[in-house]
């Protein structure tokens, strides 16, 4: 099966671009959050941020950037939402960055996962201690 955004990246599917180099490419979000949403891509097929080459995590974090810029420079938002999924809840299995323009009273509220709390401070160690352990 075809990747949806590999196509997009390519060309051979349309897409309203806003930004493209060598390496990505931005485009509108077709069922947008809000109108100007935007979706970082790169044109490697990429499926989780774990999975992306090291000499481009300094493009797409940069491109993200200018992307969080333009959505109050260009229009006039107050901020933006940037979130990515790596696989769980991934509607398209390439790496992607959702950019979001945010206005306050927009309606979008808090994240959309429940919260939990630490029974205790070991606890909260235990789980920083494995993640810690855990980084490569």
């Amino acid at each position: 099966m075809t990747c949806l955004f590999c196509s997009i990246a390519s060309g051979e599917t349309e897409s309203a671009r806003v930004l493209e180099d060598d390496d990505f490419v931005g485009f509108l979000d077709i069922r947008p959050v809000f109108k100007g949403h935007v979706l970082l891509v790169p044109r490697e097929h990429v499926v989780t941020l774990p999975d992306l080459p090291a000499p481009l995590r300094d493009g797409f974090v940069a491109h993200a950037q200018r992307l969080a810029t333009a959505m109050v420079n260009g229009l006039g938002a107050q901020g933006s939402f940037v979130a990515m999924n790596n696989v769980v809840s991934q509607s398209v299995a390439h790496l992607h960055l959702h950019v979001v323009p945010r206005t306050k009273g927009d309606g979008l509220r808090g994240f959309f996962w429940p919260r939990t709390k630490y029974v205790d401070d070991a606890e909260l160690a235990d789980y920083a201690h494995r993640v810690r352990a855990a980084l490569p």
